[in-house]
């Protein structure tokens, strides 16, 4: 098997459809949620840097195979979210996930980033994400019960960077 180099970098207003098509294949967004990425990719490529959402990509062989969304939290000094993370269900286990957070927490230290908050699903076809972020060092630190909906609980990850 060859190994095919992963290659992090900013988004282009060009990756629209594909980061959409990543977010479509993870199977684990609905339509309101895959609106949501499509209405933060137009303002980051509206706005640029002055945009609350970032957006990194990984290619591999020139096509976007995951995504990372994220921002300076409002109201906070150094305190960074993390939106989203998509990977395309091709591309799984190959360590698109693991670039894709390493170069954010970059980022976001580049950027004065001193913690990384993450909010994500408790139901159960969010336990790899979960698994996902305490393997890369994110702490929980709380889970509010039924908050997306009844028996959906907002589970909340915290990294100090």
């Amino acid at each position: 098997m060859s190994h095919n180099p992963l290659k992090i970098e900013a988004a282009r207003a060009d990756d629209r459809d594909q980061v959409i098509q990543v977010t479509r294949e993870a199977q684990v967004f609905n339509a309101e949620e895959i609106a949501t990425v499509e209405e933060l990719f137009d303002d980051y490529v509206a706005q640029g840097q002055a945009s609350c959402y970032q957006f990194l990509v990984c290619r591999l062989d020139k096509q976007v195979v995951g995504f990372t969304c994220y921002g300076p939290r409002s109201l906070t000094r150094g305190a960074f979210d993390l939106y989203w993370i998509g990977t395309a269900s091709s591309a799984q286990r190959q360590g698109v996930g693991h670039a894709l957070i390493t170069a954010t927490e970059q980022a976001a230290r580049t950027m004065g980033g001193r913690i990384i908050i993450l909010e994500t699903s408790g139901r159960p076809s969010y336990e790899p994400a979960q698994r996902f972020y305490a393997s890369h060092g994110y702490r929980r630190e709380a889970d509010v019960q039924d908050f997306y909906d009844i028996g959906d609980s907002l589970v909340l990850y915290s990294k100090k960077l």
